[in-house]
């Protein structure tokens, strides 16, 4: 049996995988699998299908992913990706995926950012959502096992191996002990740990980087957080809930307080349409230099164009915005801030079947690393999780297959359940919310869009009194369920994550792509180089395959009038 932990698209895409190869397998995921996070993922999906743009190649999009990456993509994953990106997409269309077609059948293809043809497929401004859909659609025709509300809180090794994994059921506290001949992580990464974020409560909050941590394996470039440059400010409840780049790609127009277009100063060829790493910059340094808005934030403006245009190309937008706001961004601005968006580095995976340092453990999606380097291209994570979903899906199948025994541990399970023995009977003065909270201040005022040397080393100081805050906490399961417990958790993947990411973002000193150094504002071609982090061994730097001459010829600065932005 595998077990496949998240229940997103890059894990139900991997379950059904397994499932069409007849091995068993359980999927488990803490949020209702409805409401994963891919469902809120917007734009489309990338594949050369050159349906639109019949120049295209998997070449082609291989090098605009290694240019956008800065260099810091592996070549092995972004070939594997790009070149297996259309059978990603007929995957879905074989699940029964409608996505958006010209008159005459082709799937319609358009722009984004920094994509030198037309290759992002997609299902109107919800195309996370429809894949989403189709993804649970397949595995129930698969009759796959799918539980929700279960928070694995230790992945069970032995000797090296991944036998299993131990968690609750957030409802009501029944204890699972899961043993699996492996395990496919795919919970997702650490853009939760921000206080303005994209990623909605208890989502991203680290849970990948800390099982595979504390079960043998290594972070790879943690610090390469991408920040999206539209979220939302209020309400507080909501803030970092984005507003959709089709936006900008539509005309939207940036403000700062005193009405400048500011992008004049910081991309005048590309204003609006730049890359997220260069508007996410650009709208920092206006709120840092106090042409911000009161609220700490500049205006985004769509109400000169056409109502026409806002309802039918904007529909989720503007429904958003009203919700929240009650506002009619027809009539008036919104306002937005630079928001964590996208954890660009991961669990330390192999380019070829996404395998970690424990047998048996694989990681996939926003849990893994290797694919963006230190600039996402929009698009690029929805195919992600299709192809290493059904390579990784493969593989697993093939370990489990090949056991000819399975070594368990007792003492393992009996550290899994002391564990929680241990903080069910926590109850100290400290809050765990507030320690969360403590955390997110850390990484935003520390660890941002701008870092220097000064600023992340308060951070870790300050990381490391919430550290010790932490032995002190107390945690109260209620009438309501155990989510207190599941919080406790989270703060333990958050407090690791965090390190992680303050410590590779201080030993990166240069200025490359989505990490931003004021101490040093240079790219150091030295640190054209992986790192990769672990509890034990500090930070390693691991060099890149080079490009192979086919890709390396087809990269160039690709234009991005007339796009959709990143």
């Amino acid at each position: 049996m595998v077990l496949v932990i998240g229940t997103g698209g890059a894990g139900l895409r991997a379950a059904i995988e397994l499932a069409e190869a007849g091995v068993d397998v359980l999927a488990v995921g803490k949020r209702p699998k409805e409401d994963a996070h891919t469902a809120l993922a917007a734009g489309g999906i990338n594949a050369a299908l050159a349906t639109m743009d019949p120049e295209d190649s998997w070449q082609q999009h291989a090098a605009d992913t290694l240019k956008e990456s800065y260099l810091l993509a592996d070549p092995r994953t972004v070939r594997t990706v790009t070149q297996g990106a259309a059978l990603g997409i007929d995957d879905l269309e074989r699940y029964g995926m409608a996505f958006a077609r010209e008159e005459d059948g082709r799937i319609s293809q358009r722009f984004f950012g920094a994509h030198k043809f037309r290759r992002t497929a997609f299902a109107g401004d919800y195309t996370g959502l429809e894949i989403q859909r189709t993804l649970i659609r397949r595995a129930g025709q698969l009759d796959i096992p799918v539980l929700d509300g279960v928070y694995i809180t230790r992945l069970l090794v032995q000797d090296g191996a991944v036998f299993g994994a131990y968690g609750f059921d957030v409802a009501n506290g029944t204890r699972y002990l899961i043993h699996a001949d492996a395990v496919i992580l795919a919970a997702g990464g650490h853009t939760r740990i921000w206080r303005r974020t994209s990623s909605r409560r208890d989502e991203n909050t680290g849970d990948s980087f800390r099982l595979a941590v504390e079960a043998g394996a290594r972070l790879r470039d943690a610090e390469l957080v991408q920040f999206h440059p539209s979220g939302i400010i209020e309400p507080e409840n909501a803030a970092g809930t984005l507003v959709s780049e089709a936006a900008r790609g539509e005309g939207g127009i940036l403000r700062n307080a005193l009405g400048e277009r500011f992008m004049t100063r910081y991309d005048p060829e590309r204003m609006e349409l730049s890359t997220r790493d260069r508007v996410a910059l650009a709208s920092y340094t206006e709120i840092k230099e106090g042409r911000g808005t009161p609220n700490g934030g500049v205006w985004l403006d769509v109400s000169h164009l056409p109502r026409r245009t806002i309802m039918t190309r904007l529909p989720r937008v503007y429904q958003t915005l009203l919700d929240l706001q009650m506002l009619d961004i027809t009539r008036e601005p919104i306002e937005i801030a630079p928001t964590a968006h996208y954890s660009m580095g991961g669990v330390w995976v192999r380019p070829e079947d996404h395998s970690t340092d424990v047998r048996g453990l694989y990681a996939i999606g926003e849990a893994s690393s290797g694919l963006h380097g230190a600039n996402r291209l929009g698009g690029n994570s929805l195919i992600e999780l299709l192809v290493f979903g059904r390579i990784t899906g493969q593989a697993a199948a093939a370990y489990s297959q090949s056991l000819t025994s399975q070594p368990r541990s007792a003492y393992a399970v009996t550290q899994a359940r002391a564990e929680m023995d241990h903080l069910l009977a926590a109850d100290g003065p400290e809050n765990v919310r507030a320690l969360q909270r403590a955390i997110r201040n850390t990484m935003t005022e520390h660890a941002g869009v701008v870092r220097d040397e000064r600023g992340l080393r308060t951070g870790l100081d300050e990381l490391a009194a919430i550290e010790k805050r932490m032995e002190d906490v107390g945690v109260h399961p209620d009438i309501a369920g155990f989510q207190d417990l599941a919080h406790a958790f989270d703060l333990k993947a958050a407090a690791l994550a965090a390190r992680a990411t303050l410590e590779s973002a201080l030993e990166r000193r240069e200025t490359r792509g989505c990490h931003n150094r004021s101490d040093h504002p240079d790219m150091d071609p030295a640190l054209q180089v992986n790192l990769v982090w672990s509890p034990t061994t500090g930070i390693t730097h691991e060099s890149i395959p080079a490009i192979p001459e086919s890709i390396s010829s087809l990269m160039e600065d690709v234009s991005t009038e007339g796009k959709l932005a990143e």
